[in-house]
Formats: C-alpha cells, sequence, structure tokens
C-alpha cells in the first residue's frame, strides 16, 4: 500500500516529492447520479485530488439519530474511481457558506457559545459524531487501499478563536478513531489566524485568493518548515440575496493560480465545482468588522464562479486552468467527458391545486403546541429549516397603537384578524398601521438560513424578544412549525387538501408537467415568473429557496430528479404568488464571484 507523508519540504508518496493539484466538489451540494461526472471533470481540469466537507447537521440532524452517514464513504469510492485522491475535513464546524457552519441546531441551541470549544458536553457530543462518521474515513485511508490522503482538523479556527485545548482534544480525537494519514489545518494567511488556529506538529496551511507569494511569507513565519499549500485558492465567490454578483475575471484568476503553483506550492481550487444549496440549506453572514450588522442570507446557488459551473459545464475559467495545471501535471490530461445537456424546448409547469399556508400547516405542520408565556425561537422547538407560525392575542377594548417584534430573526409575514398587514425584518420590525384591541395577530417566521461564520455562529431564529403592542409585551402565545423535513418524507403531500387555485395567495401549490422527449435531460432550470418567495419541490426533491429579491432568477434542477412522462411540482409560497405556472428550461448558469473576505 502507498505511504504518503509530510516532508520538510514536499509532500512524499513512497518517500519521493509529490505536488497535490486539488479541487473542492462538495458531496452534498452535488447530486449523487452526477459525481462521477463532475469527478471526471476535475481530472480533465488536471487535479489529481479532491477536497469535501462534511455537514454534520445533514447527517445528525437530533441527537442519536443518524442520517446516510455512507454518503460520505460511497463519495469517496467514486474519487476513487475517477483516479483521484481525497482530503476530507469533517469539522465539526465546517462554515462553507452552509447552515449553522455545518453544526446542528441542537447541538447550538444545547451548548451556545460553548461551541468551538473545550466544553466537555460540546466535546462529548462531538466524539459521538466523530465515532459514527470516522470509520468510513479510516478504512479508505491511501495505506489501505483508498484514496484518502489528508483530513482536516477543524477549520479557520484562527477566525474564530485561541483554544489550544480544544484544537488538541480534537486532534487527539481523530487518532483515537483510528485516522492515521497526515493531519492539517488551514486559516487566513495573518498571524493573529495562524497563531489562533495551528497546532503544534500539523501541519498549517493557508486560505486565500491572490497575494501568493506574500501569503507564503507569513505563513513560513509561523511554519518554517514543511510543505506550502493553499487549502482553499477562492477562484471566485459566493453570493447574497438582495445583493448584486461579482464575478472574477477569469485570466485574473488563472494568473493567481500560476503564482501559487510557481512558489512550489500544492493548491485545492475553491471551488473546482461549487454545486447548490438544494433544500434550504444555505447559510448566511453578517456584515461588519465583527460580523454583527446587517444580515445577508446566501442564496441557493453555489456556482461560486467555478471553473466547472453549476449545470457541471467547463467555462472560459476552466480551460484557462487547465492550461496552467497542465504545466505541472504528471503526463498529459484526459479529455472530458461529455457535456451535459439541458431541456431541448421549454416546458410550463401548470399549478392546479392550492391550500393555505395554514391549511399545509395543518397537513404537515407539527402537533398544536400548548400556549406559552413568550415566544419560542426555533432552537427551543427543535427547527432548522422552516417556518413557524406564531400567533397571539391583542386584548381590548383598546385604543390603536404600534405593534411590533422585538429580537425578530429573519423575516416576518403578519396578519391580524386574518388581513395581512405587512412583512418585518430586523430593520423593520414595526408595522406601519396601529392595531386596536382585541385582535388576533399572526406571524409567520421562516428562517432565511443561519450565521456560518464568526462571533455571531449559532444565533437563535425565530422572535428571540416578544410582541410589543405599543410598549407591553403580548403573552399567551402559540407557536407551531411546518418543517422543510415535513416535505422529505415518502408521499408527504397526499393528504394535504388541495383545493382550486386562488392567484397572489401565500400557501403550498400543485402542479405537474410532461417531459416527452426521449429520455431524461442532464439538468434544467426553473423560473417562477413574479412570485416572491418560497420553495420548490421536482418530484419530491428540493431544489431549494426563491425569492425575487435577486440576484439568482433560476433554479438548478438535476436531471436525475426528472422523469420522462408526467413529473410533479410544489412551491410554497410564504409572501405573495404570481401567475400559477412555473416555467422549465436549459437553464443559465449564475456567476457569483469575487472573493470579499475570509469566509469558506
Amino acid at each position: 500500500m502507498a505511504d504518503f507523508t509530510v516532508g520538510d519540504d514536499h509532500f512524499r508518496l513512497d518517500g519521493n516529492p509529490v505536488r497535490l493539484l486539488s479541487g473542492a466538489l462538495h458531496y452534498f451540494r452535488v447530486h449523487e447520479a452526477q459525481w462521477d461526472h463532475r469527478l471526471s471533470m476535475l481530472r480533465a481540469m488536471g487535479l489529481n485530488c479532491v477536497e469535501t466537507y462534511v455537514p454534520w447537521n445533514v447527517h445528525e440532524p437530533e441527537p442519536g439519530v443518524f442520517r446516510d452517514v455512507a454518503a460520505l464513504g460511497r463519495f469517496l469510492d467514486a474519487a476513487h474511481r475517477a483516479g483521484l485522491w481525497a482530503i476530507v475535513r469533517p469539522g465539526p464546524y465546517i462554515c462553507a457558506e452552509w447552515e449553522n457552519g455545518g453544526l446542528p441546531v441542537w447541538v447550538t441551541g444545547r451548548f451556545g457559545r460553548r461551541v468551538r470549544s473545550r466544553d466537555a458536553g460540546y466535546l462529548g457530543a462531538v466524539e459521538r459524531w466523530f465515532a459514527q462518521l470516522l470509520p468510513q474515513v479510516v478504512e479508505r485511508q491511501l495505506d489501505r487501499g483508498g484514496p484518502v490522503i489528508m483530513v482536516q482538523v477543524e477549520n479557520e479556527y484562527g477566525s474564530y478563536g485561541t483554544d489550544a485545548v480544544y484544537l488538541r482534544r480534537l486532534a487527539d480525537m481523530l487518532g483515537e478513531q483510528g485516522v492515521s494519514v497526515p493531519l492539517f489545518t488551514s486559516d487566513g494567511p495573518e498571524d493573529h489566524m495562524l497563531t489562533g488556529g495551528s497546532v503544534p506538529g500539523l501541519l498549517a496551511t493557508a486560505n486565500f485568493g491572490s497575494g501568493a507569494r506574500e501569503a507564503f511569507e507569513v505563513l513560513r513565519r509561523h511554519q518554517p518548515k514543511g510543505p506550502l499549500m493553499c487549502m482553499e485558492f477562492w477562484c471566485g465567490w459566493f453570493g447574497h440575496w438582495g445583493a448584486p454578483p461579482v464575478v472574477r475575471e477569469p485570466a485574473q484568476a488563472a494568473g493567481a493560480l500560476r503564482e501559487i503553483l510557481e512558489c512550489g506550492a500544492s493548491v485545492n481550487v475553491y471551488m473546482a465545482h461549487g454545486g447548490t444549496n438544494f433544500a434550504g440549506w444555505a447559510g448566511a453572514n453578517r456584515s461588519g468588522s465583527l460580523q454583527d450588522e446587517d444580515f445577508l442570507p446566501t442564496v441557493t446557488s453555489y456556482d461560486y464562479g467555478a471553473p466547472i459551473d453549476e449545470y457541471g459545464r467547463p467555462t472560459e475559467k476552466f480551460w484557462l486552468f487547465r492550461e496552467v495545471l497542465a504545466e505541472f501535471s504528471d503526463g498529459p490530461l484526459p479529455d472530458l467527458p461529455p457535456e451535459p445537456a439541458g431541456l431541448a424546448a421549454p416546458v410550463r409547469a401548470e399549478l392546479t391545486g392550492w391550500v393555505p399556508l395554514s391549511g399545509a400547516l395543518e397537513a404537515l405542520g407539527d402537533p398544536e403546541p400548548a400556549e406559552s408565556g413568550v415566544p419560542p425561537t426555533f432552537e427551543e422547538l427543535g427547527v432548522d429549516r422552516g417556518l413557524v407560525r406564531y400567533q397571539v392575542d391583542v386584548p381590548g377594548p383598546r385604543q390603536p397603537y404600534t405593534l411590533g417584534v422585538t429580537g425578530l430573526r429573519d423575516r416576518a409575514v403578519v396578519y391580524v384578524n386574518g388581513v395581512r398587514e405587512g412583512v418585518l425584518g430586523e430593520g423593520s420590525a414595526t408595522l406601519d398601521t396601529p392595531v386596536a384591541g382585541p385582535a388576533s395577530v399572526e406571524l409567520w417566521v421562516e428562517s432565511l438560513g443561519r450565521v456560518n461564520y464568526g462571533p455571531r455562529l449559532g444565533e437563535p431564529k425565530g422572535i428571540t424578544g416578544g410582541v410589543l403592542h405599543e410598549r407591553q409585551y403580548l403573552h399567551g402565545v402559540r407557536a407551531r412549525a411546518l418543517r422543510l423535513a415535513s416535505f422529505e418524507e415518502p408521499g408527504a403531500v397526499a393528504g394535504v387538501p388541495f383545493g382550486d387555485v386562488v392567484e397572489g395567495r401565500t400557501g403550498l401549490y400543485r402542479g405537474s408537467f410532461e417531459l416527452t422527449e426521449p429520455g431524461r435531460a442532464d439538468h434544467a432550470g426553473l423560473e417562477l415568473p413574479g412570485w416572491t418567495r418560497g420553495f420548490v419541490w421536482v418530484n419530491g426533491f428540493c431544489l431549494g429557496r426563491y425569492w425575487s429579491a435577486g440576484p439568482q432568477r433560476t433554479l438548478y434542477v438535476p436531471g436525475p430528479v426528472l422523469r420522462e412522462g408526467a413529473n410533479e411540482v410544489w412551491v410554497l409560497e410564504v409572501e405573495g404568488a404570481g401567475a400559477p405556472y412555473a416555467e422549465l428550461g436549459p437553464g443559465v448558469p449564475v456567476d457569483t464571484g469575487t472573493p470579499g473576505g475570509d469566509q469558506s
């Protein structure tokens, strides 16, 4: 079996110097039936390795309830088939612009500010998770004939804290579970990040998008010996709802890649293929130097301006990167696999069934809870993704006063006596029209994604304060959740009492479309012209969030979820629907590109 080691100057394979030319591809952002194609594209670009994170919250949504943990092992097997080595970054925290940085809601809800520290309870939860996850990594290590050559300890910890005891305990935990390949850390090339995130005796790597020579000079101050590696070369960037996309010019990115390689370093292109934040798993950020200002939810597409776009197609950046990588690769590069094909012609999905949000809640929501004094947060309800309806009464008689919410995260559609009165957010949490009593108030609150980076990691969702009438808190709150996970169950909407469509209303819509062309397209793009905000499913597969705030207009539909003949569409609209149809077509790439900070 092969032996991969960290030498004084190079990585070494059976004693011989080797350079890692890696690319990031997250198995959880790509439909499993498309893994082989995307991995073949990495090989064709000139890479010899693939890197992936592991999202703990996807695989352990409730304490001790594990869901398809074996997906990582299947992905590593696919990487092996493609002739790629593999770098695994199991966290427990991953950032990745992923919901809650990959930490389960029950973890941050239970341990709060003690996460990512030496806290015994938190470390106990991590250890139980690693015991489930890591055996499939261990059995696929290079020295056992598999593709895994390195494993990361935590992720960019120097951007967060200085708990060296915590990092050492995680490193020891990996070894105790049987991980024997080299361990490493990754941080921004700044003194405070490298001092906070490095572990003595482990390889430190740097994350950046440009300025390789300067970055490696900083790294060398902290690690005089060992291979140089940019563990995240940011060749693009991600997008936020309501913000304009930024695009990194391909030639400039290719020049930055060349500079890394001319330094004699190894590299991991982040992202080589970004994929999609399916099923509402997109995270969020906070603006400001302390990440304590505006809330910035991440779009559904994770195209990232990557050389292989969201639809699996080579971009101009791909061809320029391939040209650079060919100079540093052993032997000629393989040919590209066939390019994925979209739908041959546009298709309209007519939406013919509808039920209001209250009807969807009755059919698919949590059981009616007992009344509580104050609004429970999403964490207290155990809700990761979805909506919570808060109901509270304004006593009366009383004159009209302002009605508002303190501690609102993130957005609430408000009804008074059954009439929609407005949409509230963190920056505008008071209705324009005063409310007299008595009155019945409903607030439908959706989590737009949990913060994945910085000191606001793990902040609770929903209403974290209370509902105010004038200056008086309203007590006796009834909260009930409509979870996205409810739609993932087989036959989920079978019991929903759909009626005739009422245009422009919030609620759950159902429709269908026919695919008559031979076979099945590799992908499609779905749009909802005139619709406001919600989620879409095709044949029970959740494509993710749509939002008229833009910049994203088209949702990626993986070909494997499409069927020849009849296909079903569900749309959950939470603010205001357009005309009752969805449009499917060949799809367009979403380019959201230039680095803007140390977030990955």
